[in-house]
């Protein structure tokens, strides 16, 4: 599975709800097929999926107890969202208007490469989260650092 998407890029949406997939990820989607996957994160960003990454993290979703109130409300985000969709011929993607409406997009949205997939923030989303890591690495040198970063040095 490909997992090199990376860093942030600030982009505009047009008076239709499009944005341009940033030039330098444009050809690494197109080799994980056209189809993508748009749907909604409960952190109030939106992920963007290549078909082939979105799938196996779906079926998981699904398995998921349905019983449980809490693993059925991210269903209901996760899956009851998501989309399929593809570029237009200028590279660009259209974001409906009640996933606009959930993550807060404007103008100015950012796209967010996270390995296998994107997260797309507001401006405003994009920098309370870079303020919510700070606080955590600055509360992390004092403690224990969060899960997964145990063995990581920066």
């Amino acid at each position: 599975m490909f997992d090199g998407f990376e860093g942030s890029d600030a982009v505009n949406l047009d008076a239709k709800g499009r944005f341009a997939i940033p030039t330098r990820h444009r050809e690494a989607l197109a080799a994980q097929g056209e189809a993508l996957v748009l749907t909604a994160h409960p952190d109030h960003c939106l992920l963007l999926y290549p078909v082939p990454a979105w799938e196996p993290i779906r079926e998981k979703i699904l398995k998921a107890p349905s019983f449980d109130p809490r693993s059925q409300n991210l269903k209901r985000v996760l899956v009851g969202n998501a989309r399929t969709d593809t570029l237009d011929a200028s590279g660009r993607l259209l974001l409906p208007p009640g996933l606009r409406g959930h993550a807060q997009l404007e103008k100015t949205i950012w796209v967010v490469g996270m390995g296998s997939y994107f997260e797309i923030w507001s401006e405003a989303g994009w920098q309370r989260v870079n303020a919510l890591a700070s606080e955590a690495w600055d509360s992390s040198q004092n403690n224990a650092p969060p899960p997964g970063f145990e063995d990581i040095s920066l």
